[in-house]
């Protein structure tokens, strides 16, 4: 997943790029109109436009990528005014955001374009990454490795987050006819391995918690 940052400030720019890094993405750079145009002749999945640039406007230059290829973009400005807001999404802006903001904002901003874009769909939970296509998993940004039924099992949950998931849903939905055979400790082992994967502190779980009597949940631990 490729994002280009469009951003003329250049302390702005190295924040964006750090940030999305963090979460898994790969990033392209420009700070101004000329480097934007040659950087979307590659891959870009998702645009974020500053619209006030020093060699031209982000819209105008937006509205020129779009004649070559159709990619989301998020616009950013420090003016709030309606005008500036009604101009970007007439141009095809798929979200506006004012400065300053919150990059926890953002990002969610980000994840729900590049949902309704269909450029790739992934799952989230936190600092949870997953990628259906690819079979990929990140944490913080890095990339971690799975077995194959540790894998199905983070699937599962993060396609049930907030719902309580018992044994026996999980070995019917992740180890089907077969898990009327194995051991009965499978579902606990398995969950406590993925655990001292994707867990900061496994011993106090952050994303799958167990609901005493019940089974498990999986969800961000409330603050």
């Amino acid at each position: 997943m490729v994002i280009g940052i469009i951003e003329d400030d250049a302390l702005l720019n190295q924040a964006l790029e750090i940030v999305l890094k963090k979460e898994g993405y790969d990033t392209v750079c420009a700070q101004s109109k000329e480097e934007a145009l040659a950087l979307t002749e590659g891959r870009v999945d998702l645009l974020i436009v500053d619209i006030g640039l020093p060699d031209g406007n982000g819209i105008a230059l937006y509205q020129e990528i779009r004649k070559a290829r159709e990619i989301p973009a998020i616009f950013l400005t420090a003016r709030d005014e309606e005008k500036d807001m009604l101009d970007a999404y007439q141009a095809g802006a798929q979200d506006y955001v004012v400065k300053p903001f919150s990059m926890k904002v953002l990002l969610k901003r980000i994840q729900v374009v590049l949902g309704r874009s269909g450029s790739e769909a992934f799952l989230s939970c936190g600092e949870l990454l997953l990628y259906p296509r690819r079979r990929q998993v990140y944490v913080s940004g890095q990339e971690i490795s799975l077995t194959a039924k540790e894998y199905q099992l983070l699937e599962y949950f993060m396609r049930n987050q907030d719902q309580v998931l018992t044994k026996e849903n999980i070995l019917e939905n992740i180890w089907g006819l077969d898990g009327e055979f194995v051991v009965d400790n499978t579902v606990s082992v398995t969950i406590n391995r993925l655990r001292k994967k994707i867990e900061p502190d496994p011993g106090t779980p952050r994303y799958i918690k167990n609901v005493f009597g019940l089974g498990y949940r999986m969800g961000e631990q409330e603050k």
